[in-house]
């Protein structure tokens, strides 16, 4: 086990997306966040079935910090309500795990 987790959320603009991961990673927040889009998403929300398209964001983190960057993303999220989810990464080199655990615990 690494100790790391990926949490994911999109927004609708890239724009929010690379702000959003911008200032996770620059509060120490995560160590790392991929962008990925546009992609497609299809959904119910509000009870009503949807499709839409979506910038997805990947944030490298520590167990630990889940709850703060949960708390960051939806306090700064463009959306009232939206999806944060979280899974384990059970394997990673031991370079890169060291390096992720540093780049959130620093300062």
């Amino acid at each position: 086990m690494t100790g790391l987790i990926q949490v994911s959320t999109a927004t609708e603009h890239r724009d929010a997306a690379v702000t959003l991961a911008g200032e996770a990673v620059r509060l120490r927040l995560a160590a790392s966040a991929q962008i990925i889009g546009p992609v497609t998403s299809v959904f119910w929300h509000l009870g009503e079935y949807g499709t839409g398209e979506e910038w997805k964001t990947a944030l490298i983190t520590t167990k630990d910090r889940y709850a703060e960057l949960e708390a960051f993303i939806l306090a700064n999220h463009p959306w009232q309500n939206p999806q944060v989810t979280a899974v384990e990464i059970v394997a990673a080199s031991a370079a890169c795990a060291t390096w992720a655990h540093s780049a959130v615990n620093a300062g």
